[in-house]
């Protein structure tokens, strides 16, 4: 959802991966590789990442947003504070 919210951004890429076995795009080594910061909603879902891809998180900037992953897709509530959390950081 925030690569859509964020897709028109001109100064940054953004790309957006689940953790879940069950995502429709599931976080790999080579999109945490070329990252240079992730953002994660919940403590859960950067351990999975640093479980699953603990090399490639290595050095990793990863910011949790402390948001509870149980909003529907494209939620306006879940829009609004995904903006407020993450644009400070672009």
């Amino acid at each position: 959802m925030a690569e859509t919210i964020f897709k028109n951004n001109k100064d940054h890429l953004v790309k957006s991966a689940g953790t879940e076995p069950v995502a429709g795009v599931r976080v790999s080594a080579k999109l945490i590789s070329r990252a240079d910061m992730i953002f994660v909603m919940e403590k859960r879902h950067r351990q999975r990442l640093n479980e699953n891809l603990q090399d490639e998180m290595e050095n990793k900037d990863v910011v949790i947003l402390d948001i509870a992953d149980d909003y529907s897709y494209m939620d306006e509530a879940l829009i609004e504070i995904i903006k407020t959390s993450v644009t400070p950081y672009l």
